[in-house]
C-alpha cells in the first residue's frame, strides 16, 4: 500500500488498533486489525501521513550515526557497549581474539574478517545470555522453549508463539544492561504477545528504567553493525 509515494507493508493480526512503525532498514510497516478492509486501512493511514513522515525523518536522523567499519589497524568495534580497537597481526589465528582490550585479526585472513567477527559475537552473546535468561525466567515465573543466537534482519530479538526466542548476534555490541532489557522484553512476550499497556507494565515491573535502554538502542542501534 502506498501513502504519499511511501510503500507501507500491511500486517494484519488479531489486534484492536492500527499502529505504524519503522523497521531498522527504514521500511514502513503497519500492524492492522484483521477486521479492517483495505479501503478503511488506506483511509486511516492517510490521516497519519504526517506521523509517517515524522517517524521516517527521525529514523534518517538516527541512522546518520551508522558507522562504516573497515578491517584495518585502529578501527573501533563495539563490544558490550564500548569501542575496542582492531590490531592486525602476522600470525594465522583462524578467528578473532580479544585480549587486553584489543581485537586481534590476522592480516592474512582479511577475507574471513566479517565471518570471524560474527562468530565471536555469536559465541560471546550465547555465553552472556544463559545466566541472564535463567535469572529472569526464575524471577518472572516463565519458561522459554528454545533460545538461539542468529542473524535477524530488522529486530534485536523475536519470540514465537511456541516460546522460541531468537536473539540477533549484534546484541553482543550493546551494554550489559541493554541486553538485560532485550531479554526481559522477549520473556514478557511469553505471556503478552503484543505491545499493549499490560506488556509495558510487566516490563516496567522487572526493569523500572527500561525507557533508558530503549533510548540507547534508538540512538546507537544503527552503529551496531559490521
Amino acid at each position: 500500500m502506498k501513502i504519499s509515494n511511501i510503500d507501507i507493508l500491511i500486517k494484519k493480526s488479531n489486534r484492536k488498533t492500527l499502529s505504524i512503525y519503522i523497521e531498522r532498514d527504514g521500511s514502513v510497516c503497519a500492524l492492522v486489525p484483521e477486521k479492517l478492509t483495505n479501503e478503511k486501512v488506506q483511509e486511516i493511514l492517510e490521516t497519519k501521513e504526517y506521523q509517517i513522515h515524522r517517524n521516517l525523518a527521525k529514523w534518517k536522523q538516527l541512522n546518520e550515526r551508522h558507522v562504516l567499519r573497515e578491517f584495518v589497524n585502529g578501527q573501533g568495534f563495539l563490544y558490550l557497549g564500548r569501542n575496542y580497537r582492531l590490531k592486525l597481526v602476522d600470525e594465522i589465528l583462524g578467528q578473532i581474539h580479544f585480549t587486553k582490550g584489543r581485537f586481534l585479526l590476522s592480516k592474512h585472513e582479511l577475507d574471513n574478517a566479517k565471518k570471524y567477527f560474527i562468530e565471536f559475537y555469536r559465541k560471546k552473546l550465547n555465553e552472556k545470555l544463559k545466566p541472564i535468561v535463567n535469572r529472569y525466567q526464575s524471577e518472572m515465573g516463565v519458561k522459554s522453549n528454545k533460545i538461539k543466537v542468529m542473524e535477524l534482519k530488522n529486530r534485536w530479538a523475536s519470540c514465537s508463539v511456541k516460546g522460541n526466542i531468537n536473539f540477533n548476534w549484534k546484541c553482543a555490541m550493546a551494554p550489559t544492561e541493554v541486553i538485560h532489557y532485550i531479554v526481559v522484553h522477549e520473556l514478557v512476550h511469553l505471556t503478552h504477545m503484543n505491545h499493549t499497556s499490560a506488556f509495558w507494565n510487566e516490563v516496567d515491573k522487572v526493569i523500572p528504567n527500561y525507557e533508558k535502554q530503549v533510548e540507547w538502542l534508538k540512538e546507537n542501534g544503527s552503529g551496531m553493525d559490521l
